[in-house]
């Protein structure tokens, strides 16, 4: 886990072009996760929740939906870097999302930050980042993704 003291430390890492946040440890995505997301989202696509018909897909089984991918870097983040002195960090989107290979059912993914930038707004700071989810034994990652947040400095 890489620690920031505050906003002002992680700018001055940027400015040293010190933009490695750090690399997550692994997250199983197992077909009941799958599930749990089918239901929470109501995307109940076959090529996620139906084992039996999935054998038979170009995958030979189930697959995550990308969106799951996508909203595991939260935890995954939040497992590798952290801002001390916030009121909050908050999501503020994404510029870009590329979901570039499946996730089959029982796979281990996790994910690399690294931030792009970091822009002072009226609430405290806006950081860019990027992640790269890799999944294990696979040269090719699974999903890329420009995240953006915004850093609130707690108030001393």
């Amino acid at each position: 886990m890489r620690v920031f003291a505050d906003i002002a430390e992680l700018k001055r890492a940027l400015a040293a072009n010190d933009t490695a946040l750090g690399v997550s440890d692994w997250v199983t995505v197992d077909q009941a996760m799958i599930d749990r997301f089918a239901a929470a989202t109501g995307d109940h696509q076959w090529i996620h929740v139906d084992v039996a018909r999935a054998k038979a897909s170009p995958f030979g089984t189930t697959i995550a939906h990308g969106w799951l991918t996508l909203s595991l870097l939260a935890r995954l983040s939040n497992e590798t870097y952290r801002v001390e002195s916030l009121a909050a960090r908050l999501n503020y989107g994404c510029n870009k999302v590329r979901f570039t290979a499946p996730v089959p059912a029982g796979s281990r993914i996790r994910a690399r930050f690294a931030a792009l930038s970091l822009d002072e707004v009226a609430q405290g700071a806006r950081l860019t980042s990027e992640a790269a989810v890799e999944r294990e034994g696979s040269a090719k990652p699974v999903c890329i993704a420009e995240l953006v947040g915004i850093l609130i400095p707690a108030k001393v």
